[in-house]
């Protein structure tokens, strides 16, 4: 039987938000089956290869922030990508209640 990798299971949690909904790195490590593992699962998102489909956007902090620099092109990229899928800001904050998804 051949294990999968951490960074694969956290890709897989991942491609299972909905547009329309986001995750925290909490919340992913645990779908992955790594709970306590939100900085692993930063640090693999930070890695993804050059032009992934994943919808790495979904992922945010556990206050409902976008983890990127603000003011930098991934941060823009981050939140408009958000918005075209209906999610409003308040402030530099996602109100988690409205969008987090429910596992």
């Amino acid at each position: 039987m051949t294990e999968i990798s951490n960074a694969h299971k956290i890709w897989l949690a991942v491609q299972q938000i909905p547009a329309g909904r986001v995750a925290t790195y909490g919340q992913v490590a645990d779908l992955a089956g790594l709970p306590g593992a939100a900085r692993l699962v930063g640090n693999t998102m930070h890695k993804l290869p050059e032009g992934s489909q994943l919808p790495w956007h979904r992922v945010v902090n556990a206050q409902g922030k976008l983890s990127l620099p603000e003011g930098s092109a991934g941060y823009r990229e981050q939140k408009l990508r958000l918005e075209s899928e209906g999610i409003v800001f308040k402030g530099p904050r996602i109100p988690l209640v409205d969008y987090r998804w429910l596992l």
